[in-house]
């Protein structure tokens, strides 16, 4: 490493967030950039550990140390092309990335101030495009043709790594445009939709086919036979719904009927009044208190509701530390994203009784606290009711609990799933590497052919 005690001098600095009365006026990106000196400061803390935890924490096995050390020294082609090795979206993963390698890194765990490597990937990503380094190829084909149905993450990095290996790869979208989860799932202002325009210019100059509005299915392209492999990238359509007295309530959507839509009338698409779901002038309930429902509070604000409260199920985690997820576990501590930054009523150990309204429409939900006791028999511990029943005044609700794994039937030996299709909802980063593994045995097994 170009400066091996940097991390005892140079504390970690991370590019924080534009002013919360600005940002909630807008639906542009949150998150704000270090300048190219500090940038370069922070990758020099990258401590070149004898073993780098973070290269096993990363789905994608990204080497954080060698391209953070070109980082530091300027050499940024160098680690673009370094990060480029492992991961083929960091401009993706650089926005919306948990960080699995910064909970893994030896910095963390002794100072509590992890290298800002996802920072660090996004600035690199930037620099890449601005500069040239991300430059198009023109793979020699090998004759075989793959369809990709789904264009999320996992369609995208399976269709982009079987292109590079010669394939012709057509990827099938049942939606308008590219990007699945990316770009109906994530606000604007955690990822700009112009960030997937880009990386789908390359890739379709570099020959990857991309056909729009067509829900299709294997079995339909089999009967064709115009595949030598198909590929079902289709992610996790079912939301996790709730299902309690008063469900029929107008003013109850399950979370992603909000945010796609506000996705598409950013993208210029027009919705009737009946149609548009909208928390203007709203007392806002969210019930699930992941990211999908962190999405709906900062939604909701640049909507201009009225207030916004979010209930989890689950009890709240503690601050900075929790005993009962040590290393290597990942670190289940209390999260304050930006959306919560904006303002919201957090509360924890909340369950939902029933969906109270007038008129056929909703105004408010009865929940009740609750405590978790251990279960005798082990197992999910058990629910035990606390205090009176409440209501929750709330004239729009949105459920965000997460979404069901899909049940797939036998495929013939030529068909493959991946990403959440395969595994159940999880992050972008190991949906884009499964697309990776996958595009990986399709050749395997092509080859052998």
């Amino acid at each position: 490493m170009g400066n091996p005690k940097a991390f005892l001098t140079v504390p970690r600095k991370e590019a924080g967030y534009r002013p919360v009365h600005d940002r909630i006026h807008d639906f542009g990106e949150v998150e704000q950039t270090l300048n190219t000196r500090d940038r370069q400061e922070q990758a020099s803390r990258c401590m070149d550990c004898g073993v780098p935890f973070c290269h096993w924490a990363c789905p994608l096995g990204n080497k954080d140390p060698e391209w953070n050390d070109a980082l530091y020294r300027g050499e940024w082609e160098t680690a673009y092309k370094l990060l480029k090795k492992t991961n083929p979206f960091p401009e993706f993963t650089g926005r919306i990335c948990p960080a699995l390698c910064e909970k893994a890194c030896v910095l963390y765990h002794t100072t509590g101030e992890a290298v800002t490597n996802r920072e660090n990937e996004a600035a690199i990503a930037e620099r890449a495009f601005q500069e040239g380094y991300v430059t198009i190829e023109h793979p020699k084909r090998n004759g075989l043709r793959v369809a990709v149905v789904g264009s999320g993450p996992a369609g995208l990095a399976a269709a982009n790594a079987l292109n590079y290996m010669g394939y012709e790869v057509t990827v099938f979208e049942k939606n308008e445009a590219a990007g699945g989860l990316l770009r109906y799932g994530i606000p604007n202002f955690k990822l700009n939709k112009k960030i997937i325009d880009r990386r789908i210019s390359v890739m379709e100059q570099e020959g990857v086919t991309f056909r729009y509005g067509e829900a299709v299915t294997s079995a339909m392209m089999l009967s064709q036979q115009q595949f030598s492999a198909i590929i079902l990238a289709t992610g996790t359509p079912v939301a996790r719904d709730l299902k309690v007295p008063g469900r029929e309530l107008k003013g109850v959507h399950l979370a992603l009927e909000l945010l796609s839509q506000q996705n598409r009338v950013l993208a210029g698409m027009d919705f009737s009044k009946e149609e548009r779901i909208t928390a203007k002038g709203k007392d806002v309930l969210v019930i699930g208190g992941g990211d999908t429902g962190s999405d709906c509070i900062g939604t909701a604000h640049r909507q201009g509701c009225k207030s916004v409260t979010q209930i989890e199920i689950m009890p709240k985690p503690p601050v900075g530390h929790n005993p009962n997820t040590p290393w290597p576990n990942w670190p289940v501590i209390l999260k304050t994203t930006s959306s919560h930054e904006e303002g919201c009523v957090r509360r924890w150990n909340i369950n939902t009784l029933e969906f109270l309204g007038e008129n056929g429409k909703v105004t408010g939900v009865k929940v009740q606290e609750i405590d978790w006791k251990p279960n005798p028999e082990g197992g999910r511990p058990l629910m035990v009711e606390k205090n009176e029943p409440e209501i929750i005044k709330a004239d729009l609700v949105l459920l965000a609990m997460g979404f069901l794994k899909p049940e797939h039937p036998e495929y013939p030996e030529n068909v493959f799933v991946c990403g959440d299709a395969a595994n159940g909802a999880s992050l972008v980063v190991r949906a884009i590497a499964s697309g990776l593994q996958t595009a990986k045995r399709v050749n395997e097994y092509l080859s052998k052919q």
